[in-house]
């Protein structure tokens, strides 16, 4: 599978990762640090349901994972993109799968929600770093801001050529359909069956990646 078609369907997780982390982990995101930024801002502000200490996490987790891509990408970096990715995706399958154990073995326990906010954190911020050094233009994978602005300010009714509208269009609607998912499955099914279909869904994408373009 060529490396854009990866990355979308590394979108469509993402979009599963945040429902998971937004709807079920107290209002905090795990893919999306700008959110989690900002949800950030909101805790400290007193704001009601959301937690100061569950974005702390989530943005110290995300960054550790991040350093660790970091290395990974300096060391890896100039080797075979295919390697790479597929061994990044494996890592995300895996640490995803471990998230979707401790919601089924310990939903109810109070270290249950640090466990997965840590563990899909610390897994986006490895991706995220990955993904930031293979460079592809408009598929960040887990933030879309620019890539709709992209989309409008590049369409020929912002005076561009629109070249690129339809590999933005299709990240605008991975992540949509992602979350979507992610939703559904959150409210009517709790917090380890979607884990486990994301972590499913990085797993084939390690199988099948190419790392071409």
């Amino acid at each position: 599978m060529r490396l854009v078609a990866v990355l979308l369907g590394m979108t469509v997780v993402s979009g599963l990762i945040d429902a998971v982390s937004y709807l079920g982990l107290g209002h905090v995101f795990t893919a999306n640090m700008t959110g989690n930024v900002v949800v950030l801002g909101f805790a400290a502000a007193g704001a009601p349901d959301f937690s100061t200490p569950h974005s702390l996490v989530s943005l110290a987790s995300f960054l550790v994972g991040a350093v660790a891509g970091g290395r990974v990408g300096r060391r890896m970096g100039g080797g075979s993109r295919r390697i790479w990715v597929r061994a990044t995706l494996c890592v995300e399958a895996i640490l995803v799968g471990a998230a979707s154990l401790v919601a089924f073995a310990a939903p109810g326990a109070n270290g249950t929600i640090y466990a997965l906010i840590a563990l899909t954190a610390f897994a986006m911020g490895l991706r995220n770093a990955t993904v930031r050094k293979l460079g592809v233009a408009d598929l960040t994978t887990t933030v879309l801001t620019m890539t709709l602005a992209g989309l409008a300010a590049d369409s020929r009714l912002g005076g561009g050529a629109g070249k690129r509208s339809p590999r933005r269009t299709a990240a605008v609607f991975a992540m949509l359909a992602g979350a979507l998912c992610g939703a559904w499955l959150v409210l009517h099914h709790g917090l380890g069956i979607p884990l486990l279909v994301a972590a499913g869904a990085a797993g084939v994408l390690a199988v099948t990646a190419s790392g071409k373009e």
